[in-house]
C-alpha cells in the first residue's frame, strides 16, 4: 500500500496568483487551495495516499508564532494518527524560520518537509509543482526518517537547521552556506550525502505542552554609526532576551556594548549572532566574556532568536542557553 501523506498548506508564492502568466512579482499570495496545488501535480497519486488540510493562506512575511504552535500541534497529530509523512507548503520569506521552529520542537522521527516556490502558481515555468513533487517523494522515503525537518526546493534536500533564502528573486534562493546540503532528490528518490549531527525533534527537550505564546525576542542590528537607543528601547520594551545580529564575528559596537552588558548583568540573555551569513561566531574579545554574553554558534539571527525563546520556556541561567545553543 502506498504511504499516507498529509499536505498542510500556509499559502506563500507557491500559491500565488497573478494577473499575467509572465508576472513573478505583485502577485496574491495564498490565493490557490490545496486541491488545486495538487491538481498541478497528477502524478502524486502514484507515489502517495495524499490528506490536506490548509493551516493559513498568508504571505509569510506575515507568519506568526501562534501560526507556528498550532502547526507543530497539527503535525504531530497527524503523525500520531498514521500518516507516514507530513509536507508543508509555505512562503519562502520565513520558511527556514518556520522550519527550525519545527525542527526543534516536533517529536517524531517521521518526515515532516517544507517546500515553497519562488515563481506564483500562475507563472509560466513555475517551480512550485516539481517542488511539492520531490517533498511528497521525499516525505515518502524511508532514508528521510530519522533526518529532522527537511527543506526541498529546486531539487536540494536542506536541513532545517542550516539552510537560509540567500537570494530575493532567484529560482535557486536557498543555500546551506556553512555545511552544505544534505543531499539531492535524484531520478526520483532522495539521496541523501550527509546527516545532521545537532539534536532534533525526537531528540528535543523543547516542550510545547500548555505553551501558548512564546517569550519576546527582539533582534537588533548591528551596523556602522550605531548607538545604544534601539538596545535601551528592547530592554525597556520588556524583551525576555536579545539577539544581537552583529557585524563580522558577532562584533557589537562600543556604544551598544554597556547597554547589553548591563542587561545581561542583570539577567537578561543576550545573544551574539553574525549578519555576514556564514560561520561560527567565537568569544574573539574578553569583553564579550566578561559580559556573560552568550554566542548563536553558527546559528543565523532569526534562527537565534527562535532557540533563544524556546530556551526561556525552561531556563535563564546562561551556561545552560549556551549548552543548548552548542547542543541545537
Amino acid at each position: 500500500m502506498k504511504p499516507k501523506i498529509f499536505l498542510l498548506t500556509t499559502g506563500g508564492t507557491i500559491a500565488g496568483a497573478a494577473a499575467k502568466s509572465d508576472a513573478l512579482t505583485g502577485y496574491r499570495a495564498g490565493a490557490v487551495g490545496a486541491a488545486e496545488l495538487l491538481a498541478a501535480v497528477p502524478a502524486l497519486s502514484e507515489v502517495a495516499r495524499i490528506a490536506s488540510e490548509e493551516i493559513a493562506a498568508i504571505d509569510s512575511k506575515d507568519m506568526t508564532e501562534a501560526i507556528w504552535l498550532r502547526l507543530a500541534a497539527r503535525v504531530e497529530a497527524v503523525l500520531d494518527a498514521g500518516a507516514a509523512g507530513v509536507v508543508i507548503t509555505h512562503g519562502t520569506d520565513t520558511l527556514e524560520e518556520t522550519a527550525y521552529f519545527l525542527h526543534l520542537t516536533v517529536k517524531s522521527e517521521k518526515p515532516v518537509v517544507l517546500t515553497g516556490a519562488m515563481r506564483p502558481a500562475t507563472a509560466l515555468s513555475a517551480d512550485g509543482p516539481l517542488n511539492i513533487f520531490d517533498a511528497v517523494r521525499l516525505a515518502a522515503s524511508p532514508a528521510a526518517h530519522g533526518q529532522g525537518v527537511l527543506v526541498t526546493l529546486n531539487g536540494d534536500i536542506h536541513s532545517a537547521r542550516d539552510m537560509e533564502k540567500v537570494h530575493t528573486t532567484a529560482v535557486q534562493a536557498f543555500a546551506s552556506p556553512d555545511v552544505g546540503v544534505l543531499g539531492r532528490m535524484e531520478e526520483g528518490a532522495p539521496r541523501f550525502r550527509r546527516r545532521v549531527l545537532t539534536r532534533h525533534t525526537a531528540a528535543s527537550e523543547f516542550d510545547l505542552a500548555g505553551v501558548t505564546e512564546l517569550p519576546y525576542v527582539p533582534i537588533l542590528y548591528g551596523h556602522a554609526g550605531a548607538d545604544d537607543r534601539l538596545a535601551a528601547a528592547a530592554v525597556r520594551g520588556g524583551a525576555a532576551g536579545i539577539v544581537h545580529a552583529g557585524a563580522g564575528n558577532g562584533s557589537i559596537a562600543k556604544a551598544v556594548l554597556p547597554t547589553l552588558a548591563a542587561a545581561a548583568a542583570a539577567g537578561l540573555p543576550v545573544v551574539r549572532a553574525s549578519r555576514t551569513g556564514a560561520g561560527a561566531v567565537l568569544f574573539a574579545e574578553d569583553a564579550y566574556r566578561m559580559a556573560g554574553f552568550i554566542d548563536a554558534d553558527t546559528l543565523p539571527p532569526a534562527k537565534a532568536r527562535i532557540l533563544l525563546a524556546l530556551a526561556l520556556l525552561k531556563t535563564r541561567e546562561r551556561a545552560e542557553v549556551q549548552r543548548m545553543f552548542h547542543e541545537y
